[in-house]
């Protein structure tokens, strides 16, 4: 059963939740808290900086994991078809992807994190209330996955997961470089 065939489960009749899905979203919730954490007192100007030589800045990673997480949870509903085909993706296909992980003019901190807590909202309902974690959806086409593979909605939540982990490590880093402000310790 795919996980499209599933999802008109009535959330009102979903049982109070525990146990595995519980525990996978509020080790989410944590890593999510951690990443909203260091933008703390920030200005939108702050938000935007470029503080090492890497591209990123806090703003930017806040998009990029909104994005991602967003893509993610519609792929679990929608499969493949949510998702584009890095294949035949072109070079003005990977700027626009790039625009995810900058801060644009007219773009502000908190419209970030806005839409970042709506997504994860979204995450969090659709984990909440989905019959089965294990109902599969093939990955979409990508250089980077094998063949033919499929991943359980159990095993995309653990990527969102990952992904926003390893993002904040890298706002820490960020952050620490802007002002000496950690978010840990």
């Amino acid at each position: 059963m795919t996980v499209s065939e599933t999802t008109t489960h009535d959330a009102a009749e979903a049982p109070a939740l525990t146990g595995e899905r519980s525990d996978l979203l509020e080790m989410l919730a944590k890593h999510r808290h951690f990443l909203r954490f260091t933008t703390r007192d920030l200005t939108d100007e702050q938000a935007g900086l470029r503080a090492t030589v890497s591209e990123l800045c806090l703003g930017g990673l806040i998009k990029h994991v909104t994005s991602a997480e967003r893509g993610w949870a519609n792929f679990i509903v929608d499969g493949p078809a949510a998702m584009p085909d890095f294949t035949a993706m072109t070079a003005a296909d990977w700027e626009q992807r790039a625009d995810d992980m900058r801060m644009l003019p007219g773009e502000t901190l908190a419209g970030v994190l806005d839409d970042y807590a709506e997504a994860a909202r979204r995450t969090d309902e659709l984990i909440a209330t989905l019959p089965d974690l294990n109902a599969t959806q093939p990955l979409p086409k990508a250089p980077w996955f094998e063949g033919a593979a499929h991943w359980s909605a159990r095993r995309v939540l653990m990527h969102i997961m990952t992904e926003t982990a390893q993002h904040a490590g890298h706002a820490d880093i960020i952050r620490e470089s802007i002002d000496g402000a950690k978010s840990m310790g």
